[in-house]
């Protein structure tokens, strides 16, 4: 439904087919004005998603970006939209919910998501000047759902201040688990052996064992940031990554390559890439990571490699951004979706949100009751986790 959506007096509401239907300086203006901004939810980074058609129709990703005007025709609040054919490449999971709408003969798809398609990194999903307009726009995704008469409305992966702002407009909360390491402050690491030094006596053995067993492999590791990242770097890279999805049966990875060869020409500055390479230089493996130097954040994204060596995932997409977040000074290093084993290589488990609307109201009704005991159950996973802490207990100060 792209075009004027409706009027309500202070502002005017637009739905666009097309990210290059906004202005791309207006959209990281809004951006760079919220908490949590990341490089996943930039102008370029969205309208790559679109021009390499990894998020497109054809692919179930149709774009509905929102955009709010005020009186003087001036936007004050955006957000990234897509209509949804199917519940694949979100990472919060809605198949259940998908499934019992279909045997109860109504339709779930399309439903209108909220997200970075195929990114669950907690950030920023409403772009606003304040919180007023912040609040405007949870209403208008709302409204907008309903005028198309959607299933439902899900955004996914949001912030502190979106999830209130939503909640505050009937939508449901979802918690979820993900991992994360973060720096502390008070007593910054120096290195990865410092890192290892205050892990738990078991843990600090268990990398260290990993770790020999990739160096007695004859595998060494090379970083390669922004520009440094060759065209032949990219092509390697993106070798690894197909065949990690062929190893998990699939021959159609999400993200397509000129995704990549747009990210290394427009956003060069936000990409760091492992490469494990043999004595002889052969490379056999590459991890690549998002980074945001001037919010001192790195996310791991993707890794693949071209044969099976003992341990090289855990170094490639751990230990090696570790030791250079902490020797970059970086603040945190967020582990991607999933995994406790994350937690024995020193990261921790955070909750993450998304938010969800039902138009029928009494799916919706079935789906608050197990989002409550669901959440209850997070709650207590969460502390359950914690109380296995892979680092040493710390003394009480004084």
């Amino acid at each position: 439904m792209p075009g004027v959506v409706f009027d309500a007096g202070q502002y005017r509401t637009q739905v666009h087919a097309s990210p290059h239907a906004i202005d791309p300086a207006v959209w990281d203006t809004l951006l760079a004005q919220q908490a949590n901004p990341t490089p996943f939810m930039r102008w370029r980074y969205l309208a790559a998603l679109h021009d390499s058609g990894s998020a497109v129709p054809e692919t179930g990703w149709a774009p509905q970006f929102i955009t709010l005007e005020d009186q003087a025709g001036v936007t004050q609040a955006a957000c990234a939209l897509y209509l949804k054919g199917h519940s694949y490449g979100e990472y919060v999971f809605d198949w259940a919910w998908a499934d019992a709408y279909r045997r109860h003969g109504l339709r779930y798809y399309p439903k209108l998501l909220g997200a970075v398609p195929f990114t669950p990194v907690p950030g920023s999903r409403l772009l606003a000047t304040n919180a007023a307009w912040r609040r405007r726009l949870a209403g208008a995704v709302a409204q907008f759902a309903k005028i198309a008469e959607l299933s439902s409305a899900h955004l996914l992966f949001t912030d502190e201040d979106d999830t209130a702002a939503f909640e505050a407009e009937g939508f449901m909360v979802r918690h979820g688990v993900q991992f994360h390491w973060t720096q502390d402050p008070t007593s910054p690491l120096t290195d990865f052996t410092d890192l290892l030094s205050r892990l738990q006596r078991d843990k600090r053995k268990k990398i260290q064992q990993e770790r020999r067993r990739v160096a007695d492999q004859g595998i060494g590791f090379t970083a390669h940031e922004g520009r440094a990242i060759t065209s032949e770097l990219w092509e390697f890279f993106y070798r690894c990554y197909t065949l990690t999805y062929q190893a998990h049966g699939s021959s159609s990875p999400y993200l397509t390559r000129d995704f990549f060869a747009h990210m290394a020409r427009d956003m060069a500055e936000h990409w760091l890439m492992f490469v494990a390479r043999r004595e002889s230089g052969e490379p056999v493996a590459a991890s690549l990571i998002a980074i945001d130097r001037e919010r001192g954040a790195a996310w791991g994204r993707y890794w693949g490699c071209t044969e099976p060596v003992s341990c090289l995932h855990f170094e490639a997409c751990y230990y090696q951004p570790l030791a250079w977040c902490i020797a970059e000074r970086f603040s945190r290093f967020e582990g991607g979706a999933q995994g406790e084993h994350k937690m024995a290589r020193g990261l921790l488990p955070v909750q993450t949100s998304s938010v969800h609307w039902l138009r029928d109201e009494r799916f919706a009704a079935a789906v608050a009751d197990f989002l409550a005991s669901e959440g209850q159950g997070i709650e207590g996973y969460v502390d359950e986790l914690r109380e296995r802490n892979p680092f040493k207990a710390q003394p009480p100060p004084g």
